[in-house]
């Protein structure tokens, strides 16, 4: 018995050592950190807004850190390909990932198999950016209000049609969340991304879509199309006028275009808390706000935990969109 407990106890030792020094080895890491370039990978490709939101962040992440941060386009597969890079990189803090809603939240919930598990091989590091969806609708449609929408699509069951940039994009997947909210029946009418529906709403042969906020104020501008709602939990500085979802009697529906900071899985805990802190000082810089805000995006951040904790709400709240949708993506 005596050799027993002596041997537990020597085991018990030997592991609580081997914590220690994996928790000293994670710190010492992190006060090293970083000593060379940071790659932050932008799964959506070069020219879009999602490649500026990136670089401006990479640039306001470089000031905290005083270590360079380029942005690499890797691009395809609805973004899986550039997530699925850094979900195999080195877990040591050099390759991050731009993640965006629909790469991170989306995506999952349409495809069953994935090369990578979003929840497993990439850590949350921290939310960067929201930007609000607008719903808008073809002038023509004689609708002032969310509620006289529905109030049209219900005596017209099937009649109405919704534009997107394409199945399973976020547009298809926020007109679907809409329709299930309402409990209307719309038809969906798919294009090969947001600007090629963009003269069929203008032109009225189809009824509305849901428009990220810049793009959607800049069609409400023509006077061919009408703003209704946005989508965001509180009225925003892109269209004030402009009442919420919430507040025209659809709280569920709730859908900001967001975009956050992932490191490959394993990544010590110091450096994803170290990148989360440096990135929060960055946040509260009144520059870098009226940057963000100058292209209709706001500024956000939150801890590491917090932020895992959004991704599984938001990966829950689509998976079951796509479940009572049908909707499937081959």
């Amino acid at each position: 018995m005596k050799k027993s407990a002596c041997r537990a106890r020597a085991a018990l030792a030997c592991a609580f050592a081997w914590v220690l020094i994996g928790a000293w080895s994670g710190f010492a890491a992190a006060q090293q950190y970083p000593s060379k370039t940071i790659r932050l990978i932008n799964p959506l490709g070069s020219g879009g807004t999602a490649e500026m939101l990136a670089r401006t962040a990479a640039k306001a992440l470089s000031d905290q850190l005083g270590q360079v941060v380029v942005v690499e386009s890797k691009a395809g597969a609805a973004g899986t390909i550039g997530a699925d890079y850094v979900a195999k990189s080195a877990p040591d803090g050099y390759t991050l990932l731009y993640g965006v809603i629909g790469t991170m939240s989306i995506t999952p919930a349409l495809y069953a198999k994935l090369p990578y598990d979003p929840e497993k091989d990439l850590a949350p590091v921290t939310i960067l950016f929201n930007g609000p969806n607008v719903l808008i609708v073809n002038a023509s449609l004689n609708v002032h209000s969310v509620q006289e929408l529905i109030a049209l699509a219900k005596s017209k069951p099937g009649a109405l049609t919704f534009a997107s940039a394409g199945n399973g994009s976020v547009a298809h997947l926020s007109g679907e969340l809409f329709k299930q909210a309402a409990g209307i029946d719309m038809l969906h009418v798919p294009y090969k991304g947001g600007g090629a529906a963009v003269p069929d709403l203008l032109s009225g042969r189809v009824s509305m879509m849901i428009e990220p906020g810049p793009n959607a104020m800049a069609l409400v501008r023509s006077g061919k199309v009408r703003a209704l709602a946005v989508t965001t939990p509180l009225r925003t500085a892109t269209a004030p006028d402009v009442p919420t979802m919430v507040e025209s009697g659809l709280p569920g529906v709730v859908v900001t275009t967001w975009s956050g900071l992932f490191a490959p899985g394993g990544t010590p805990q110091a450096i994803v808390d170290r990148l989360a802190e440096e990135y929060a000082r960055a946040a509260r810089n009144p520059v870098y706000r009226e940057q963000i805000a100058a292209i209709s995006f706001e500024v956000m951040n939150s801890t590491p935990e917090q932020f895992r904790s959004f991704v599984r709400e938001e990966i829950a709240k689509w998976s079951a969109v796509v479940r009572q949708s049908g909707i499937r993506i081959e």
